[in-house]
């Protein structure tokens, strides 16, 4: 099992390479010769070209890890790629968990691209670092370099039978002049020993054995706990407070004031009144003694329920044009068969099992904190920003997560606990309540979606027109924007049918609360809205639904949406096309292992599909369900088949698939978020329950495609043809369409 190491800022070279170590990651260095130079250019010992790799001289490999851990296992693929290329022997692996440092690229662990982006950067760290222990064995040797190869911890010569270990080699590299960088040579396919199998993280026994330490187990020494009462509306102001009785409670050490956040909210702390204590139970207890006088503000009249009327309403009038071909008014004035729906998805929380939690210090003019987050450099950032300091005079450790969804890319509770250190000269603790968590959550957005199609006499659609309402992300640097902007790319304007007559449109729609994204951010609502009409087409025309939706994605082909002034979600990166031979080929497989042809409705059970791409992955959903009477809802089977490129570690693939059939089944089943008067209604999982072991499928099946596609994501695009998936099949079970999400109480 390979170990993890934590280290202090000041001590993390000192404590993570000794003298005269080795340490390579050429990838954020084009030129290694020129890596070489930088890095040797101080009295260091440390041969330090860059900041992923590291060999000591007793041959231990050390990776750094510069992304987060919260159970996709980023920590255990990353440096498995690494490894590989180095033909490093895993067992005497150890992985280093970076700080927050521009120095390793972006870290934030969101959109799922931490191996999409790292992939090639991974592998050159690697196969640098080999290349190098070639050259030096070959000159020791006096052999030609390419008759040195690195085997499991060894450059073997075959001809002679030599090898030398890697730590015996690492003085002698250290002093050898770098190869040119055409001369590192990377592993074929064929040769690779880690990537592509099934390795244990390497956070495993410490998340076992209850050794793990998450953002709620840091501390630091003499911290003290806070407990906050924050505007319960956005844009609240506080009118008076009365803290007499919250400083009677024991434990309970004074109570200070925090600004509140004035838009645009970015990461901002909320700001309120802060109870602070020697203990934990005792900032909680004291805060529900305080008496807060609020002024709530304009958002007091925001009710979630009439809201979703006006989106639903502003679908159905014309917005602004996204994307366009055809004419499909003309085409919807010739008459004969049209077809419209509406639907509608709620708010939704992160809630992740571990709310946020961070401690951090303020002292001499420089923030050191731990804390549970997924992008420790917005922490650097933010914090920074908040007490005007230098972002370089803010150290973040990261810690284990316990579940992000997103909700941890957004630093504003360690904002809250840096803050608090200036005020009370301690080290401050902060770890959100579940109420909390769920009533200041930065939400996900409720939608409102309208499609019409006119079919011809086999149901083929000869125009379609769809429009989404959605409060955007982009009201967190701008509370005025009402468009969707960059979430239109994200399974709305990239539909992928071949239609003679589309126009695309997106309405208006202002936030009144925190917005940001969640796991498929607008995948979610948009797959939905479009999987759902898709199968209310094929059961109009009366057609098998793999069959439909098959002929409506059309013959293989590479969308060319840049044609069409489009911007498909992803970079825009060449080794990503938007191929429907991909999507079609997930659909054909999910339809056989799942056993479509031979399953037909009846009892109260029947199958539906969905299929979507996000992320770059290509993702085909079978949902088999049981209605009760009574409108009980059961799921005794998922299968989903997937299309993500080269596959690090199919293990953790098929846990995030297999997590994302819960988490979606949670969004369709009873993922509801409301508000009234401006507040949020819910306040722990009583009211926003999430799918427990009666509810989540019994039985979740991943089929994983065996392709040499480049790497895409695996995190987030299992999520968005769940839904869909189990309403189609509802459908099919009971003659029920579910345009609104979530399902119950809708079919009692």
């Amino acid at each position: 099992m390979s170990a993890v190491i934590q280290s202090s800022r000041r001590g993390f070279l000192g404590q993570m390479f000794s003298a005269g170590a080795l340490v390579i990651g050429a990838p954020l260095i084009s030129n290694i010769a020129q890596a070489q130079q930088a890095a040797t250019s101080g009295d260091a010992k440390i041969w330090q070209p860059s900041v992923y790799l590291g060999i000591e001289p007793d041959g231990t490999v050390k990776i750094v890890a510069h992304r987060s851990e919260m159970g996709t296992g980023a920590r255990t693929c990353l440096p498995m790629i690494v490894a590989d290329e180095l033909e490093a022997d895993w067992s005497r692996v150890q992985i280093v968990q970076a700080l927050g440092d521009v120095k390793y690229g972006s870290q934030n662990t969101d959109g799922s691209c931490s191996v999409r982006d790292f992939y090639d950067a991974m592998r050159g760290a690697g196969a640098a670092a080999r290349t190098m222990l070639e050259h030096a064995a070959a000159g020791k040797w006096g052999v030609a370099e390419e008759e040195c190869q690195g085997r499991n911890h060894f450059v073997v010569h075959a001809k002679s039978g030599r090898k030398m270990s890697y730590g015996e080699l690492v003085p002698l590299t250290s002093a050898a002049t770098a190869p040119d960088q055409n001369a590192v040579r990377f592993k074929t396919p064929k040769e690779f020993r880690y990537i592509g199998t099934d390795i244990p993280s390497v956070d495993l026994n410490d998340l076992v054995t209850g050794k793990g330490i998450f953002g709620i187990d840091a501390t630091m020494p003499g911290m003290v706990y806070a407990s906050i009462e924050r505007p319960p509306v956005m844009g609240a102001t506080l009118k008076s407070l009365d803290d007499s009785d919250a400083k009677l409670v024991k434990g309970v050490t004074q109570v200070v004031s925090l600004d509140l956040a004035k838009p645009p909210y970015e990461f901002k702390a909320l700001g309120g009144a802060a109870v602070i204590a020697d203990n934990s139970w005792a900032a909680l207890q004291g805060r529900k003694k305080l008496k807060a006088d609020w002024d709530l503000g304009a958002n007091a009249a925001y009710d979630s329920a009439a809201y979703r009327m006006q989106m639903l309403d502003t679908a159905k009038k014309p917005g602004r044009v996204a994307r366009e071909t055809g004419n499909v008014d003309a085409e919807f004035a010739k008459g004969g068969k049209i077809l419209e729906a509406s639907y509608y998805t709620p708010m939704l929380a992160h809630a992740p099992m571990e709310p946020p939690a961070a401690v951090a210090e303020f002292k001499n003019g420089k923030v050191v904190t731990w804390a549970a987050t997924q992008n420790p450099q917005a922490v650097q950032d933010t914090v920074a920003k908040a007490l005007g300091i230098a972002g370089t005079d803010v150290t973040c450790h990261v810690t284990l997560l316990g579940g992000g969804f997103g909700r941890k890319s957004k630093p504003d509770y360690i904002a809250e606990a840096a803050l608090l250190s200036r005020q009370v000269g301690k080290p401050v603790k902060i770890v959100w309540s579940r109420e909390d968590d769920v009533h200041f959550d930065y939400f996900h957005s409720p939608a409102g979606m309208y499609i019409k199609a006119a079919v011809d006499d086999k149901g083929h659609p000869s125009a379609w027109l769809q429009r989404s309402v959605f409060p955007p992300i982009a009201m967190q640097n701008n509370p005025d924007e009402q468009y969707g902007g960059f979430q239109l790319g994200m399974g709305w304007t990239d539909i992928p049918y071949p239609l003679a007559n589309l126009r695309v449109e997106n309405g208006p729609a202002k936030a009144h609360v925190r917005i940001g994204w969640l796991r498929s951010v607008s995948n979610v609502y948009h797959a939905f809205g479009v999987q759902s009409f898709t199968d209310e087409l094929a059961a109009s025309a009366g057609r098998d639904r793999v069959e439909y939706l098959l002929e409506l994605i059309g013959p293989a082909r590479v969308i060319d949406f840049a044609k069409e002034g489009l911007k498909q979600s992803g970079p825009a990166d060449p080794r990503f096309p938007f191929d429907t031979a991909r999507l079609r080929n997930v659909i054909d497989l999910v339809a056989q292992k799942s056993g479509w042809a031979n399953k037909k409705p009846g009892g109260g059970r029947a199958l539906g599909i969905a299929a979507h791409r996000s992320f770059l992955t290509y993702v085909a959903a079978v949902a088999e369900v049981v209605v009760k009477p009574g409108g009980e809802v059961t799921i005794p089977r998922v299968d989903i088949a997937i299309d993500a490129g080269r596959i690090i570690n199919p293990d953790r693939v098929k846990a995030q698939f297999e997590g994302a059939s819960v988490f979606g089944t949670s969004i369709a089943l009873m993922g509801e978020i409301t508000a009234a008067g401006g507040r949020i209604q819910q306040s722990n999982f009583n009211g926003y329950p999430v799918a427990r072991m009666n509810q989540a499928p019994l039985m979740t099946n991943v089929y994983i495609v065996n392709s040499d596609a480049a790497p895409a994501g695996v995190g987030e695009p299992g999520v968005p043809p769940i839904a869909p998936a189990i309403c189609n099949a509802i459908f099919a079970a009971t003659g029920k369409r579910i345009r609104d999400l979530p399902v119950k109480k809708q079919l009692s």
